[in-house]
């Protein structure tokens, strides 16, 4: 196919494809999707061979936000049944990191629902981050607290942390569709101001809320532009008791195919498969693997995800490797740019040919709006999860056969209880 051919070469050069490429690989076909993987993986491999690198939540701060992002269930007038409770103490924080880190992961999200954190709140992070930087050597650590006021992310990054998230979710000519509490200019100004303070900036969409191709390619092109290291793609868990609880559109093809067009126009970023995939992608997970180079384990923010361990068993059966805590994540070209990241910086935007400067933490755990990148179901105003999901846009791709709302599961263990997590 030409156009996959076409999309490669760019992909090797760190070329930027065209809207109407991006928009073609979103509308192949089923019959096709093995070849777009196919080639897409190419790119994938070639700025990332076979590492994976594995994430881990922990929510420092559940439910009870004032923000109404649509596709949260965290979010202000919620019904789902999630776990509420109030800040973590820093070792319990740490006591909670300290599981995913053995589990294999090298990147630990800190996320806290609500529209921002206050300075009392920023102090309290901070202690936690000095406390889990103290007991684990070697750690990368991503805040994701929502919308941030000035100087507080300076603080953050004296403070030890490595990365801040925060995701777009979706268009700016739908956002107001989704959340009216803040503005998708909002989001930009934080991701812009996690950069400006030298922290490797996080930032990612949320798929399955009811948006057209033309709303994921906007919001695909918006975040090159903001050249975040990291880009999470979560799909929409549709959580009862929130707005987009019957948003169910997501086929596994889709997702594949979502996640391939993310590669074609971010080819030398990490992308991560966050909340939703085992709801949506379900036994096609390991095709996902050849697209993206970043995963969570285990739970997310307000959901479950799958087993840890079934996590790096699929990791390993899928002839992929976990990266390791002394790999550096990112190309060469990317790094040292003084973002203040683990890996080092960037200097090569989101796969930009022109390598322009600018600045991963994000699931979606249903995560919430603002923060970690993770839909699991975070909260709405700063989480940065997808767990909610907005109504997002024109021309609605259909409806999947079988919404599996069996496979939509609150967590009940870990962070906020007295279970072991599923780390």
């Amino acid at each position: 196919m030409d156009l996959l051919n076409t999309l490669v070469d760019k992909g090797l050069r760190r070329e930027t494809p065209t809207r109407e490429e991006a928009l073609a690989v979103l509308a192949t076909s089923d019959d096709d999707v093995l070849d777009v993987v196919a080639a897409a993986g190419k790119v994938r491999r070639h700025w990332f061979g076979r590492r994976v690198k594995l994430n881990y939540l922990v929510n420092l701060k559940s439910g009870l936000c004032p923000e109404d992002c649509s596709y949260c269930s965290q979010r202000l007038g919620s019904k789902a049944g999630i776990l509420k409770y109030t800040w973590l103490k820093p070792g319990e924080a740490s006591e909670a990191a300290a599981a995913g880190l053995a589990g294999g992961a090298k990147r630990v999200c800190l996320v806290a629902s609500g529209r921002g954190p206050t300075d009392r709140d920023v102090d309290r992070v901070s202690e936690t981050i000095r406390t889990i930087k103290e007991q684990n050597e070697g750690v990368e650590v991503c805040a994701c607290l929502g919308l941030l006021s000035a100087g507080q992310a300076e603080r953050l990054r004296e403070a030890g942390a490595d990365a801040y998230n925060h995701n777009l979710n979706t268009s700016e000519g739908t956002y107001a569709d989704i959340t009216t509490t803040h503005t998708y200019a909002d989001r930009v100004d934080t991701v812009q101001k996690a950069h400006a303070a030298g922290l490797s900036a996080c930032s990612g969409l949320i798929a399955g809320m009811g948006e057209s191709d033309e709303d994921l390619v906007d919001v695909v092109f918006a975040l090159r532009e903001l050249d975040p290291d990291s880009v999470p793609v979560n799909f929409l868990i549709p959580f009862e008791g929130t707005p987009l609880a019957k948003e169910w559109h997501l086929t596994p093809q889709r997702c594949l195919r979502i996640l391939a067009m993310v590669r074609f126009v971010c080819p030398d970023v990490e992308v991560r498969i966050a909340g939703g995939r085992e709801v949506h992608l379900r036994t096609m997970q390991p095709l996902a693997l050849h697209l993206a180079n970043s995963i969570f384990l285990g739970d997310y923010l307000t959901s479950e995800g799958q087993a840890g361990k079934a996590d790096l068993e699929m990791i390993a059966d899928a002839g992929f490797e976990v990266e390791g805590a002394d790999q550096v994540t990112l190309p060469e070209h990317r790094v040292g740019g003084g973002c203040g990241s683990h890996e080092g910086a960037v200097s090569g935007g989101c796969g930009a040919h022109d390598g322009a400067d600018s600045g991963g933490c994000g699931v979606h755990s249903e995560a919430e709006s603002g923060g970690c990148g993770a839909q699991a179901s975070a909260g709405s105003g700063g989480c940065g999860s997808h767990e909610g999901g907005g109504v997002c846009g024109s021309a609605a791709v259909a409806q999947a056969a079988e919404p599996r709302t069996d496979l939509v599961a609150v967590r009940r263990r870990g962070a906020g209880t007295d279970l072991a997590p599923n780390a």
